[in-house]
């Protein structure tokens, strides 16, 4: 792949984590003279405009979920003005425990918790999912330890769960205990039963799941956490935020928040569907003193007494007041509109697969739409469907387990015209698919990334481990 310069003069090849290397200046170190203020941003807004473009066409699944550019210097304005803070530094910024509380509560009360100060549900902002999830699990290792007295804690979790959740059983020495799913793709039940046993901490479920964007059967897993006295985390990031407002617009809904028994902690990350910047989240506790389990306390430090009631130290309030901006310009009624053009546009798309007999839908999310090939012996290869797509414009995000796509309906994608342009390419697609130019499909199921792997287990993590450092290296030197 090769690139041109404004001029159009030609440029060595680059690779495609490296695209404008040869266009702008590589810095593989500090320069000696700093760069002007206007050559900076000038350099920012090119490659920021020629990016959002791609999210802004409405053809991206996921990823970008307001596309609202009013919406985004709204909230850079809101930014701006806590960008510097510390909000460690609760003594000069006080205004930071109005915001993050009023961000917990005002995400409490959607979720059917009561954080009054008779309440017993208490808070976090996070980071992001991922911070969310990797609390949640360090909680109930830390409860597990000084309640229940368990030195070597197991968390039962479904396959289709979050690797966050993982990330965090990794670093906290937790085993996970992987339950299977149904034929209906909600965690298996039974096989969670059977295997709560004395080292058990906490189960997990999802609403819903980031593949499939299904809600697994909460109440149920609930009872079962009553029942043997564990915690019961669900996994509201993808969801949190958008599936409360179902019931308001008359779509049926299983249960799946702090209304149900048996649930102790629930997330809800509002960088995605709460439309606040990139990355905020919530995580709720109930009771609220399970919060106090994940506090790190430290007395007889030199610096001083040491507390810290979350991962992060020192953070910008920045996020905290574009987070809380978002969350009080949109109101309920705000929120409620945008989720019901999110679930007509996912009928639209659902609509849009089933009159292809060659495709078939996994569960029915109200915003997150899967599906793969129908089984049989004249099967497509869904990867095939989605290098066609791609040649069209569109970036799904490609699963596996079983091979399969998923469209997962923001913003962006309600525009007028969307759905009817998706509809008459997946056609395409389709008839592609079944006849394709070569066996390989050129795309595969990477999270946050496209392309086919190599099938062997240890190429694919080397591969993929290469990938990864290469997203935190320069490109070419000049």
């Amino acid at each position: 792949m090769s690139t041109t310069t404004p001029t159009g003069s030609s440029t060595r090849p680059v690779s495609p984590l490296h695209p404008y290397a040869g266009r702008f200046p590589v810095h593989g170190t500090m320069p000696e003279t700093g760069v002007a203020r206007e050559e900076i941003l000038d350099e920012l807004r090119q490659m920021s405009s020629e990016e959002d473009a791609k999210g802004d066409s409405g053809r991206v699944s996921g990823s970008i979920y307001s596309g609202d550019h009013d919406h985004y210097h709204f909230l850079t304005e809101a930014y701006g003005y806590y960008a510097h803070s510390n909000v460690l530094q609760r003594d000069m910024y006080p205004s930071a425990t109005k915001m993050e509380a009023e961000i917990i509560a005002m995400t409490a009360d959607m979720l059917h918790g009561d954080v009054s100060p008779d309440g017993d549900v208490g808070g976090l902002v996070t980071s992001g999912g991922t911070e969310s999830l990797v609390t949640a699990m360090l909680t109930y290792r830390e409860w597990g330890r000084n309640v229940k007295g368990i030195d070597r804690p197991q968390i039962i979790m479904p396959v289709t769960a979050h690797p966050g959740h993982d990330k965090g059983m990794h670093y906290f020495g937790i085993e996970a205990i992987k339950a299977p799913v149904t034929k209906d793709f909600v965690v298996d039940l039974d096989f969670v039963r059977e295997h709560i046993g004395p080292n058990t901490v906490a189960l997990v479920g999802s609403a819903g799941t980031y593949p499939h964007g299904i809600i697994d059967p909460i109440p149920e897993l609930g009872q079962l956490a009553i029942e043997h006295n564990l915690g019961l985390h669900v996994d509201g990031c993808l969801g949190g935020f958008i599936i409360p407002w179902a019931e308001d617009l008359g779509y049926p809904l299983p249960p799946f928040d702090l209304r149900v028994p048996g649930v102790t902690s629930i997330s809800a990350d509002t960088h995605k569907y709460g439309y606040a910047l990139k990355g905020s989240s919530v995580l709720l506790f109930r009771p609220k003193a399970l919060r106090r389990q994940q506090y790190l306390l430290i007395d007889g430090w030199p610096g001083g007494n040491y507390a810290s009631p979350s991962m992060g130290g020192s953070r910008s309030g920045g996020l905290i007041a574009a987070t809380w901006a978002s969350m009080l310009h949109l109101g309920k009624a705000g929120y409620r509109a945008i989720a019901a053009d999110i679930f007509r546009t996912a009928d639209e798309i659902k609509g849009a697969v089933r009159t292809h007999p060659e495709l078939s839908l996994i569960g029915d999310s109200l915003f997150n739409v899967a599906f793969r090939a129908t089984p049989g012996d004249s099967a497509l290869d869904i990867y095939h469907v989605n290098d066609a797509l791609a040649d069209r414009g569109w970036r799904m995000n490609a699963l596996q387990l079983p091979p399969a796509l998923h469209f997962c309906v923001t913003r962006p994608n309600t525009q007028p015209g969307i759905t009817a342009a998706f509809a008459h390419d997946l056609a395409e697609a389709v008839e592609y698919a079944k006849n394709p130019p070569t066996a390989m499909p050129r795309s595969g199921a990477v999270y946050g990334a496209g392309g086919r792997m190599p099938p062997q287990r240890d190429a694919l993590q080397a591969t993929i481990a290469d990938r990864l450092d290469s997203l935190h290296e320069v490109g070419p030197l000049d």
